[in-house]
C-alpha cells in the first residue's frame, strides 16, 4: 500500500484491523533485540558497580576546555541514575542528529496505524538532495518502504530518505512528537539541503541549521529508546536495532572496540554530535554536541573528530565492560 493510499482509506474497524496487524507485525519484527536490550532490574542492581564521576567530569571538562570550539556533554547511566554534564541544557545545532527524532515521530505513526513499515514512497528525480546517503544515485521512480527509509536515515544518514518521510510525517509532527514527551528544545526546521524553500522557523534555520537540541534533551531521548519507553518497547527496540547498523563510527566509537553502541552522528563544516548507547555492565547513554569549531576541515583526523573520539574512550573506559557467559557467542 503506498502512504497515498492509507491516507484515503475508510476509518472505523479496517483502520483498527491495519493497526493491529501493524503492531503485531512491529512485535514480531523487533522482539528478538528488545530480549537483548531488556534487563531485569534486579539483575542490573546486583550487578552494580562503582564508578568515579568526578574524575570522569574532569576529564570530559578537560577534553571540552582545550578545544577550539563550543563543546555541551551529557552522560547518564540508566541502571545507577548517575548524570552529569557541562552545557548540557544548551542549545545547539544538531546536524543529522535530529533524523533520530524524526524516526520517533515516524513511529508513533506506525503504532497510531495511520502509517506502516510497508507502505510505500516513490522516489522522484526531484527529491534527490546531495551529501550523505546513496538513493540520490538511484533511479526514478524507484519504490521503497518506509522500513528502508527508516534504515537509509537511521545506518547511512541518508538524506534524500529523510525527506521522503519528512513528506510523510511533517515537520511539525515531529516536533509535537517531541513537544508532548518533554523535549521541547528539539526541533526540526526544514527538509536537508531545502532549507531556503521549506523552513517552519526561518531564523532558527538561520542559526541552527537543519534541528537544534541539547545534550541532555537528546540524551533523555536515547534513554527512554533503551527503556522501551519513548513509543512502544517493541519500536523503540527496532529504531535501536538500526542504529546498530550505524556506518559512522568515527566519532565517540573512534577509540572503542568490542562495545556494542547504537548510535546516531550529525556534521556540517563547523558542527558535530552524536549520542550513543554503550552497552558496558551497565548501560550509558553519551551525548557530545559542538558548533563553531575552528577546525572544520572534513577530514578523519580534525579536531572535533578526534574530540569526540577521546571523549567516548573516556566514557567507555570509566565503566567496566558486560563479561560475556561461558559459551556465549
Amino acid at each position: 500500500m503506498t502512504v497515498a493510499d492509507r491516507a484515503t482509506r475508510g476509518r472505523g474497524w479496517p483502520m483498527a484491523i491495519a493497526a493491529l496487524v501493524v503492531s503485531a507485525t512491529l512485535v514480531a519484527v523487533a522482539r528478538p533485540i528488545a530480549a537483548q536490550h531488556t534487563t531485569s532490574r534486579d539483575t542490573m542492581r546486583a550487578a552494580a558497580v562503582r564508578v568515579d564521576t568526578a574524575a570522569l567530569r574532569r576529564t570530559l571538562d578537560a577534553l571540552a576546555t582545550s578545544h577550539r570550539g563550543v563543546v555541551g556533554w551529557w552522560v547518564h547511566d540508566l541502571e545507577s541514575g548517575a548524570t552529569l554534564g557541562t552545557r548540557a541544557d544548551e542549545p545547539f545545532p544538531t546536524a543529522s542528529l535530529v533524523k533520530v527524532p524524526i524516526a520517533v515521530a515516524v513511529m508513533e505513526r506506525v503504532a497510531q496505524g495511520t502509517l506502516a513499515l510497508g507502505d510505500t514512497l516513490v522516489l522522484r528525480d526531484g527529491d534527490k538532495v546531495p551529501g550523505a546517503g546513496v538513493i540520490q544515485h538511484l533511479h526514478d521512480g524507484l519504490t521503497l518502504t518506509v522500513r528502508d527509509a527508516l534504515y537509509l536515515m537511521l545506518a547511512h544518514s541518508d538524506n534524500t530518505a529523510t525527506n521522503l518521510l519528512l513528506d510523510v510525517v511533517p515537520m511539525r509532527t515531529v516536533n509535537a512528537a517531541m513537544e508532548t514527551r518533554g523535549f521541547a528544545r528539539t526541533k526540526v526546521h526544514a527538509k536537508v539541503f531545502r532549507g531556503s524553500t521549506t523552513s517552519i522557523a526561518p531564523d532558527s534555520t538561520r542559526k541552527y541549521g537543519l534541528g537544534v537540541s541539547t545534550p541532555s534533551e537528546m540524551g533523555r531521548l536515547f534513554a527512554r529508546l533503551a527503556e522501551g519507553a519513548m513509543v512502544s518497547p517493541a519500536a523503540d527496540s527496532l529504531l535501536l536495532s538500526l542504529m546498530d547498523e550505524n556506518v559512522d563510527g568515527e566519532l565517540l566509537q573512534r577509540e572503542v572496540s568490542g562495545v556494542r553502541a547504537p548510535h546516531k552522528t550529525g556534521a556540517t563544516d563547523s558542527v558535530r554530535t552524536e549520542c550513543a548507547l554503550f552497552f558496558l555492565r551497565h548501560r550509558v547513554v553519551a551525548c557530545a554536541f559542538t558548533r563553531a569549531n575552528a577546525d572544520i576541515r572534513w577530514r578523519l583526523d580534525s579536531e572535533p573528530q578526534r574530540l569526540l573520539g577521546a571523549m567516548g574512550a573516556a566514557v567507555v573506559d570509566a565503566w567496566p565492560r558486560r563479561t560475556r557467559r561461558a559459551g556465549s557467542q
